[in-house]
């Protein structure tokens, strides 16, 4: 590959990859129910074997985001960005069973999407142009 990527994708790339795999190993954990949860906590709706399965494939989301935005894509992009913001929300929704950590996780988030947001068109050269985005440019230089 020798074109060059941007630091900061890279890097919201791989916040998204260990976001997305931590969500999954606490959604595993919430749906078996584990001790580290507060049992007894009050939800919105669901119990704790909801959200688990909620966080779980909110994190599979994640991982195959971070990969779809390591490839370089509009797509990408805008996967990684859906992905952080649900991540976000399942983590303020779920504050009852973990508090301090869904803050963790909703700040990480957070970070995520301002990443990919603001930085997620540096380091590519003129010449990654994807199909799509050639022929909105070929239809703005149209003249009739």
């Amino acid at each position: 590959m020798s074109e060059r990527r941007s630091g900061w994708v890279t890097f919201a790339g791989i916040l998204l990859l260990l976001s997305g795999a931590l969500n999954v190993i606490y959604g595993i954990s919430g749906i078996s129910k584990s001790k580290f949860f507060n049992q007894n906590a009050d939800y919105i709706f669901g119990n704790l074997k909801t959200w688990g399965w909620i966080t779980l494939i909110i994190g599979i989301i994640e991982v195959l985001a971070a990969g779809s935005l390591w490839r370089g894509g509009l797509f990408g992009r805008v996967l990684g960005i859906f992905a952080a913001a649900l991540s976000a929300i399942d983590a303020l929704l779920a504050i009852p069973a973990y508090p301090f950590w869904s803050l963790a996780i909703f700040a990480l988030s957070i970070v995520i999407i301002h990443q990919i947001s603001a930085h997620g068109t540096e380091g590519r050269g003129a010449g990654t142009q994807s199909s799509t985005e050639r022929a909105y440019e070929g239809m703005s230089e149209y003249k009739q």
